[in-house]
């Protein structure tokens, strides 16, 4: 991993604003960070898929991104986004849930049909058919909502087979994330 020092200006103001905002340095972006061109697209798409306003909330991004990614085996987005997942939800209980099992996790039937659809993007894409947009739909989906739950499935696999392939560690941190309730 390259050192902050070594970075080009935007990539390190990048991470610095991401440290100032959560404490530490998540282990994604330094191993992003050796190539350059690779890190601004990836988190420029990353932004637009996760950050947009629109049809789903954002602890429905991160339940997509937290199913999916148990289904890919990628221990770093289970854990990291799992945290961010129990922030969002003010639940310490639901990423282990929609992780292990989003069948038997305590959210509700939209969002039961929406994992639904993303581990069949992730899994078994090609077996896609009028019905499972219907199955959304009926749950009060738009198309672009559809097409955000696909989105976000496809470029959290890229995002799980690279953490694999550098073998990323997840930061302690993330462990302790949102386990316990804050103060409403």
């Amino acid at each position: 991993m390259p050192a902050l020092a070594d970075l080009a200006d935007d990539i390190r103001a990048r991470i610095l604003a991401v440290q100032d905002k959560a404490g530490f340095v998540p282990n994604v972006f330094l191993a992003l960070a050796h190539r350059p061109d690779e890190f601004r697209a990836f988190f420029a798409y990353h932004d637009a898929l996760m950050e947009k306003e629109g049809g789903l909330t954002k602890a429905e991004r991160e339940m997509v991104v937290v199913a999916t990614s148990a289904a890919n085996a990628c221990l770093y987005c289970v854990v990291a986004h799992g945290a961010i997942l129990r922030i969002y939800a003010r639940n310490p209980r639901v990423a282990d849930q929609v992780a292990v099992n989003f069948r038997k996790a305590g959210i509700a039937p939209r969002q039961k049909a929406m994992l639904a659809f993303a581990l069949k993007v992730a899994t078994d894409s090609a077996a896609l058919e009028d019905a499972d947009h219907d199955a959304l739909r009926a749950h009060g989906f738009t198309d672009e909502d559809i097409w955000d739950i696909g989105a976000i499935t496809a470029f959290f696999a890229l995002s799980n087979r690279m953490a694999n392939l550098a073998s990323m560690p997840p930061n302690d941190e993330f462990y302790l994330m949102g386990r316990v309730p804050k103060p409403k």
